[in-house]
Order: C-alpha cells, then sequence, then structure tokens
C-alpha cells in the first residue's frame, strides 16, 4: 500500500507542469514615438499646428524631397495628441455623469458624418484641386469639432459648480403691460445704411458670402451639390453658433485658393 501510494505522489510530481496552464507571454514596454522627439502631447499641443509643423521639419532634418512625407509625419503626430486630449476629456464627462446624453451624441455623430461627407466632395472640387498636404490639413482641423462638442459639456459642469454670485439690488419692476385696445409703441424704424454696414460686418454673414462667392465660381452641377451636401451639415442638426461659424471657416479653407492673406486662418 505504501508503494502504490508513493508512485502516485511521483506521478503527480511529474505530470504537475506537464498539465500545468501555460502563462501568455508579458507584453513588452511599448516604445516612445520617435516623432515626438521625446516631447509629451501636452507639450505638442502647446504649440500651433503650425508652429509644432516648422519644429518636427527642423528636428527631423528632412531633405527637400522627403518635405511632403516628412508634413504627413508631423500632422499625424498633431492628430493623435489631439485626439487623445479629447478621448480623455469624454472619458472624465463620461465617468463624472455630466456628459452629452445618448441622443446628443448620435445627433453629433450624424453631423460628424455630414461634414465627411462634405469636405470629401469639397476637396475633390475645390479650384485648384486640392493636393495631399491641402487634404492632411483638412483632416487636422476636422479635428476642432469634436474637441468642442465636448468642451461645451466640460463648461456647463464647471458653470455648474461656481458659486452664486452675491446679492445685487433689486430691480425696478417692469412698467405694466397696456390693456388690450390700447395704443401700442410705433414699429421700429428701418435699418440705416450704418446699421446694415455692422450687420454685414457680422463674422456669419462675412463667412456665408465669403462661402457663397467661392462657391459661384464651380460649374452649376457641383454648385448645388456641395451646397446641399453643406445643408446636411448645418440644417438638421443642433449645434451653437460658434460651432455654425467654425463649419464655415472650415469649408472656406477647404475652397479657398492659396492666398497670402486667407480668409479663413488655421483654428490651432
Amino acid at each position: 500500500m505504501r508503494r502504490v501510494i508513493l508512485s502516485l505522489l511521483l506521478l503527480t510530481a511529474v505530470a504537475g507542469p506537464v498539465f500545468a496552464r501555460p502563462q501568455s507571454p508579458s507584453r513588452p514596454p511599448q516604445k516612445p514615438d520617435s516623432d515626438r522627439f521625446g516631447m509629451t502631447c501636452t507639450e505638442i499641443l502647446k504649440m500651433t499646428s503650425a508652429e509644432w509643423i516648422a519644429y518636427f521639419h527642423d528636428k527631423s532634418q528632412a531633405p527637400a524631397p522627403d518635405s511632403t512625407a516628412g508634413l504627413a509625419r508631423a500632422i499625424a503626430v498633431y492628430e493623435k495628441c489631439f485626439d487623445a486630449r479629447t478621448d480623455s476629456l469624454a472619458s472624465a464627462l463620461a465617468k463624472s455623469g455630466k456628459g452629452p446624453t445618448k441622443a446628443a451624441r448620435a445627433d453629433f455623430a450624424a453631423f460628424e458624418a455630414s461634414l465627411k461627407d462634405f469636405a470629401a466632395k469639397a476637396l475633390a472640387n475645390a479650384q485648384p484641386p486640392a493636393d495631399s498636404q491641402k487634404t492632411a490639413y483638412a483632416s487636422l482641423y476636422e479635428k476642432q469639432f469634436r474637441y468642442q462638442f465636448y468642451q461645451d459639456y466640460q463648461a456647463k459642469m464647471v458653470k455648474a459648480v461656481k458659486p452664486a454670485p452675491p446679492a445685487t439690488k433689486p430691480v425696478a419692476p417692469a412698467a405694466a403691460t397696456p390693456p388690450p385696445g390700447a395704443a401700442t409703441s410705433t414699429p421700429p424704424a428701418p435699418a440705416t445704411a450704418q446699421e446694415r454696414v455692422r450687420s454685414d460686418a457680422d463674422p456669419v454673414t462675412m463667412a456665408k458670402n465669403r462661402f457663397g462667392k467661392l462657391l459661384e465660381v464651380l460649374p452649376d452641377d457641383k454648385i448645388h451639390d456641395l451646397h446641399r451636401a453643406f445643408g446636411e451639415v448645418i440644417g438638421p442638426h443642433h449645434i451653437s453658433e460658434a460651432t455654425r461659424l467654425a463649419v464655415y471657416r472650415y469649408a472656406i479653407f477647404i475652397l479657398e485658393p492659396p492666398s497670402a492673406t486667407p480668409f479663413s486662418q488655421p483654428p490651432f
């Protein structure tokens, strides 16, 4: 009996390692992105995209024939950092319970899809046609809308936790509403020439006018196609006035030919 028990113990000792669950190999540590030159995304995003691209070109010392590839690499780094910042903000808002609702996220996703559709059409029909650099810049500058979407909710959250302002003096009661049939005030006078000039200087009005002029140089069928696609961006979705202006400026950036004084400056 003792021999049988000893044999079983020896068999278990030998067979144990055979039937042991193999351990998965540990993941190798991620290598730092060499295209960042040792900088963090926070440090990179403190620069504008133009400043980062100039810094990247200086550090990489890319030869002139490789300038296009170097530009694409620089923009790719900036895009990744921009997306990472937006993802971090979206995650923080979700954890706080103060982020956008499911319906708001769905509406923004539809807005973003419409914007991508318009951008693709605009890049294909711009005069002169957009090159790879313009396409890369357009992809980068589109990142502003998702970040701004979550920034709006962050601003609401910060505003909600601010202390109430000190009490002010009571406001005098408003004048009583005149009874029915009583004489009412005269209608407002038509806008003066000076007021119309101020209206035309409004940023949204100026952007609309510039966008319309850029469309006018295109063939009629392209004008209608782009106008319809643009209407799908700003028409059915809930967007702020700031976002509406940014959309117009983004569209102008895509359609505008190279100029020493562009109407639509890069947003970052």
